[in-house]
Protein backbone atom coordinates (compact mmCIF):
# COMPACT_ATOMS: atom_id res chain seq x y z
CA UNK A 1 0.00 0.00 0.00
CA UNK A 2 1.47 2.99 -0.95
CA UNK A 3 1.40 6.77 1.76
CA UNK A 4 -1.92 8.21 -0.51
CA UNK A 5 -3.64 4.87 -0.41
CA UNK A 6 -3.06 5.18 3.62
CA UNK A 7 -4.42 8.51 3.88
CA UNK A 8 -7.20 7.89 2.42
CA UNK A 9 -8.24 4.85 3.78
CA UNK A 10 -7.47 6.82 7.29
CA UNK A 11 -9.31 9.96 6.86
CA UNK A 12 -12.18 7.67 5.62
CA UNK A 13 -12.15 5.77 9.03
CA UNK A 14 -11.91 8.53 10.99
CA UNK A 15 -14.85 10.53 9.12
CA UNK A 16 -17.31 7.70 8.62
CA UNK A 17 -16.55 4.82 11.06
CA UNK A 18 -15.56 6.41 14.31
CA UNK A 19 -18.42 7.22 16.56
CA UNK A 20 -17.12 10.88 18.16
CA UNK A 21 -18.83 11.78 21.47
CA UNK A 22 -21.43 14.30 22.09
CA UNK A 23 -20.38 17.57 23.87
CA UNK A 24 -22.34 16.34 26.88
CA UNK A 25 -20.51 13.25 26.77
CA UNK A 26 -16.90 15.39 26.69
CA UNK A 27 -18.35 17.30 29.88
CA UNK A 28 -19.14 14.05 31.73
CA UNK A 29 -15.96 12.99 30.93
CA UNK A 30 -13.63 15.93 31.73
CA UNK A 31 -15.44 15.85 35.03
CA UNK A 32 -14.67 12.26 35.82
CA UNK A 33 -11.25 12.96 34.92
CA UNK A 34 -10.72 15.82 37.37
CA UNK A 35 -12.20 14.24 40.07
CA UNK A 36 -10.65 11.30 39.28
CA UNK A 37 -7.18 12.96 39.73
CA UNK A 38 -7.75 14.98 42.84
CA UNK A 39 -8.94 12.10 44.65
CA UNK A 40 -5.51 10.31 43.39
CA UNK A 41 -3.46 13.54 44.40
CA UNK A 42 -5.27 13.57 48.06
CA UNK A 43 -4.39 9.82 48.10
CA UNK A 44 -0.73 10.58 47.53
CA UNK A 45 -0.78 13.67 49.45
CA UNK A 46 -1.63 11.81 52.42
CA UNK A 47 0.64 8.79 51.94
CA UNK A 48 3.78 11.11 51.60
CA UNK A 49 2.43 12.99 54.97
CA UNK A 50 2.48 9.94 56.98
CA UNK A 51 5.83 8.21 55.34
CA UNK A 52 7.05 11.84 56.31
CA UNK A 53 5.94 11.72 59.94
CA UNK A 54 7.30 8.20 60.04
CA UNK A 55 10.65 8.67 59.25
CA UNK A 56 10.89 11.81 60.72
CA UNK A 57 9.72 9.57 64.46
CA UNK A 58 12.53 6.70 63.25
CA UNK A 59 15.41 9.33 62.92
CA UNK A 60 14.13 11.25 66.30
CA UNK A 61 15.13 7.45 67.85
CA UNK A 62 18.29 7.56 66.18
CA UNK A 63 19.72 11.17 66.99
Amino acid sequence: MNIKGYFQESYTELVHKVTWPTWSELQNSAVLVMVASLIFALIVSGMDAAFGRLMQFIYSLLY
